[in-house]
């Protein structure tokens, strides 16, 4: 039954009983309507070179065309046409006094340090939610001040909504980006190598690796978008497709590419063993349609524009993040603040009541917030005291999502429950990134962060403390959990071999370490001697 049928009359108008308004789908009511439904969720009205960026996606396309045809067919030089004028000298005037704008408007909301409906026309123009792009050249720390302050700011390139719009348009009706760069559309082979990929999505072996390269780096769009027709999301929450296709790729576009793992990649990954999970007899006969939805969306957006750095990163350098959060669970707040940005740009929920959007969008904080590392102890004792207790009742919506809290935190930290061909290639991806940090703070003159430091923390050493001390005890109380599942007995089976080959490789490494670097006591030359 679709959520919206108590709204939705049988010619799809939403009616406001209260007013006698009838409102078409997926356009918004006139300012003055003062509908309760659609008046908290208006965007005001943003211009761009004399375009509307409130227009929907056909309107606006029209008016490109139109201009675009002006500027092509008309004469040149001094007896250029009014429409050619206006193309070429008015929209870099306008597009900068946007910007300008949408900077300072910004601003106040950083200060404010909360996302209210009110600044939702903000976000048409700004891509990364409400928040700008982290740039970890500028950092305040001591002994380094006159350096960094005195650099320039890298110019960031931005594509405005209405860009958006047309790249979009493009790719939905089949044409091919003529820029070089662009996405290209996949030939049928690959197409048809993905799909069968899909058809096995539901695996544990599942390569997210060859899939991403299989969709041309589009693994977390294609991925979404199949599993909601999987489960029958857009029929059942009356999604708009180009709205949700635009919030998948704003979020897509949005993971940094250039992490070794907090990417778009690793977003897939965890999404599609979130999946898997929603798939286990014990919570699939009970999850609801909405618990679903939000189990997907924090999924795929858990990790959005994550800057490659950790929470303690942030707070020794001053941050501007780590000062709006005050230091608490830093990284998860960005990420629910910057998915929340991205829906209602999108607006891929403003067809909801309002309550029920602002609702969605709590759960989805809860949802993300739950994936801090370090309130793992907390979840883990109340997972287990749950288990022990025997007192967990899904009929009931506050254990639901406790479950899907336990869930997200499970598929976020899955890697070494996978085969060791994919595991180690997360393990080494992971172990990068937190190297890369250690080489910035070095370069700062910064303490260096526990695991960090490539010359004293390898990469056995480090997967071998996390899968004892982080993912194992979890994955036991999951089992408890979904017992007899044999999903869980697969993935505890990796996990131990995975465990036991990291813990091989460290011993060898240790064991070549000392041949190779025989303490002071011994003579000189000794150590060489036991070296094969």
């Amino acid at each position: 039954m679709p959520v919206l049928e108590g709204l939705w009359g049988p010619d799809l108008r939403m009616r406001d009983s209260g007013l006698g308004v009838g409102v078409d789908v997926g356009v918004c009511p006139d300012e003055d309507s003062g509908s309760p439904v659609w008046g908290p969720l208006r965007t005001p009205p943003v211009t761009c070179g004399g375009l509307s960026l409130a227009l929907e996606l056909p309107a606006l396309i029209r008016q490109l065309r139109a201009a675009w045809r002006a500027r092509r067919g008309g004469p040149r030089g001094s007896e250029r046409s009014e429409a050619s004028s206006w193309v070429e000298a008015d929209k870099e005037v306008e597009t900068e006094e946007l910007k300008q704008d949408v900077e300072d408007r910004s601003a106040i909301l950083e200060a404010d340090g909360r996302l209210s409906t009110g600044h939702a026309g903000v976000l048409l123009a700004e891509r990364r939610g409400s928040y700008p792009l982290i740039d970890l050249r500028f950092l305040k720390t001591s002994l380094q001040r006159e350096e960094v302050e005195s650099g320039t700011r890298k110019k960031v390139t931005r594509q405005l909504s209405f860009q958006r719009y047309c790249h979009a348009s493009r790719l939905l009706r089949g044409l091919v980006p003529p820029t070089p760069g662009s996405l290209h559309l996949l030939d049928d082979d690959y197409l048809g190598q993905a799909a069968h990929m899909l058809s096995k999505v539901g695996t544990w072996t599942f390569d997210i690796f060859l899939f991403d390269r299989l969709t041309n780096g589009n693994s977390l769009v294609t991925l979404m978008c199949h599993l909601f027709n999987v489960y029958g999301l857009v029929h059942h929450f009356q999604l708009d497709m180009v709205k949700l296709h635009r919030f998948l790729g704003m979020v897509q576009e949005d993971y940094h590419s250039q992490n070794p793992y907090h990417n778009a990649v690793h977003a897939a990954d965890v999404t599609q063993a979130m999946y898997c999970y929603l798939k286990e007899p014990r919570l699939a006969e009970q999850l609801s349609l909405l618990d679903v939805f939000l189990g997907l969306i924090a999924a795929a957006a858990h990790d959005v524009d994550h800057p490659g750095v950790n929470q303690p990163f942030l707070i020794k350098t001053r941050h501007h993040l780590a000062s709006l959060y005050q230091n608490t669970s830093v990284l998860e707040s960005h990420h629910w603040r910057s998915t929340v940005g991205m829906l209602r740009e999108s607006g891929l929920l403003s067809h909801l009541p309002a309550d029920m959007s602002l609702d969605m969008e709590q759960q989805l904080g809860s949802l993300i917030l739950a994936t801090d590392i370090s309130r793992q102890n907390e979840f883990l004792s109340t997972f287990r005291e749950h288990l022990d207790n025997q007192d967990l009742d899904l009929q009931l919506a506050s254990h639901r999502h406790f479950m899907l809290q336990i869930a997200l935190k499970c598929a976020d930290i899955c890697n070494p429950c996978r085969v060791w061909e994919l595991s180690r290639q997360w393990s080494e991806r992971v172990c990068e990134e937190f190297y890369r940090q250690g080489d910035l703070e070095r370069k700062f003159d910064l303490e260096i962060s526990p695991l960090c430091n490539q010359q004293v923390d390898s990469v056995p050493a480090i997967q071998t403390g996390f899968i004892s001390y982080i993912v194992e005890p979890l994955f036991e109380e999951w089992q408890r959990f979904t017992e007899p599942s044999l999903l869980s007995r697969t993935m505890m089976g990796h996990l131990q071999k995975n465990k036991a080959h990291w813990s091989r490789l460290r011993h060898a490494q240790t064991t070549l370490d000392t041949q190779t670097h025989p303490s002071d006591d011994e003579p000189e030359g000794g150590g060489g001697e036991n070296i094969p």
